[in-house]
């Protein structure tokens, strides 16, 4: 999506980046036996101990295939690969959303320079789409699901519909069957209760955005939702961070005592670009600025929260590569501030294997308060752990500001 958006401005690196992505994607989704592999890896060990999970061990990964301790086996040289249901059967639609609509983005920046390819991702999209269990129970993020619990669908089946609808009008295919898909799937969303902002459990922002275009594209045909309600859900959402922000004294959009305010907060850039797209109403310009500011430094840590931007940025960041082969990981972004109660515990004793970072003390305990914390340590799970959701917020809300009319 940020390549897309920034078009010919877009760094080659970027476009390496999402095709690694893509190619990982395609072997994972088996279109012959319909079969979606949701996960690499135990996420959590056993309680006797007799096998370990990813978390329990901090190494480098090219030291993984010459481990044969037995504990380590199902964490390290023979990790399981999960499905996220049997051949053949249907899928949670949140996983299936996001995941056609990865394969449809792709075909989307491919249809021109290599149709091929794009038939090839656009097939991909279709087919993983129609596998998808449209009356579902508990939804499927990740196993163990306490991990990634998640309760929202329809913003996944909105977005995967939109951009196969896009993809398909890209290559000069029929996009009626998508485009009502994806009306019908916003419809209900926008009615239903429990709605966030923009983040990986919460698509909707783009999903609306990206419809709005498409029923334009199609010469707005008569549909669930219309162009209006699409636009007034996109402000309702920006709207939740600007009222927050209007009283903190930061500024700060995002809430601050949860997980995850990173990657809300370059979600609120995005969706403040998306909604001024759609509408032309730029009166979110200044809070736009303001989020930004407050993820680079502008906040009660004075601290940058992605890696590489500014010089009070993350150090000590909970990341095995960072910490062990002493590399800067430019570019992340951690999760940032959290709630106290998340340290009540404290941050623990050093796993074997973790080079002590920092080399002493916190240097940012001073400013703990109004409910919130912020640790730069390579034990902080709770505030300094990097995550491929929180920097995709961050190279989209970039992009899209970028490019902002």
């Amino acid at each position: 999506a940020a390549e897309r958006a920034l078009g010919s401005a877009s760094p080659s690196t970027l476009d390496s980046e999402a095709h690694f992505g893509s190619g990982w994607l395609n072997q994972v989704w088996d279109q012959g036996t319909k079969t979606l592999y949701l996960q690499v890896g135990v996420g959590s060990g056993n309680s006797s101990g007799s096998f370990l999970g990813d978390h329990d061990l901090w190494r480098l990964p090219e030291k993984d295939d010459g481990d044969t301790a037995k504990a380590d086996r199902y964490a390290a040289a023979h990790r399981p690969v999960f499905r996220a249901a049997n051949p053949g059967g249907k899928i949670s639609p949140n996983v299936v959303g996001r995941v056609s609509a990865a394969f449809a983005l792709a075909a989307q920046v491919d249809a021109t320079r290599d149709p091929g390819l794009a038939a090839t991702e656009y097939q991909a999209a279709t087919s993983l789409y129609a596998q998808a269990n449209l009356s579902p129970g508990t939804l499927v993020t990740a196993l163990p699901r306490d991990y990634y619990p998640e309760d929202t669908w329809r913003d996944d089946m909105e977005l995967g519909a939109t951009e196969i609808a896009l993809a398909a009008q890209k290559l000069g295919r029929s996009a009626s069957s998508y485009l009502s898909d994806a009306a019908g799937f916003a419809k209900a969303y926008i009615a239903s209760p429990g709605g966030d902002t923009f983040n990986l459990y919460d698509t909707s922002a783009l999903a609306h955005a990206d419809l709005i275009k498409a029923m334009a594209a199609a010469g707005n045909p008569s549909l669930a939702v219309s162009k209006a309600a699409l636009v007034a859900d996109l402000k309702r959402e920006v709207q939740i961070g600007a009222s927050r922000a209007s009283g903190d004294i930061f500024h700060a959009g995002g809430n601050y005592t949860d997980f995850d305010v990173d990657a809300h907060t370059f979600g609120l850039l995005a969706m403040a670009a998306l909604y001024k797209q759609a509408s032309g109403d730029a009166s979110f310009d200044g809070f736009a600025t303001q989020q930004r500011d407050w993820l680079f430094g502008a906040n009660a840590w004075g601290a940058s929260f992605m890696v590489g931007q500014g010089s009070a940025y993350p150090k000590c960041m909970q990341h095995q590569v960072s910490n062990l082969a002493h590399s800067s990981a430019l570019g992340a972004v951690v999760n940032g501030p959290n709630n106290p109660s998340q340290f009540s515990g404290g941050l623990g004793s050093y796993q074997d294997g973790m080079v002590k970072c920092p080399s002493s003390g916190d240097p940012y305990s001073a400013f703990t308060g109004h409910t919130s914390r912020y640790v730069d340590d390579v034990r902080s799970w709770q505030s300094s752990e990097p995550a491929l959701d929180m920097t995709g917020s961050a190279i989209l809300g970039a992009a899209l500001q970028q490019v902002r009319p």
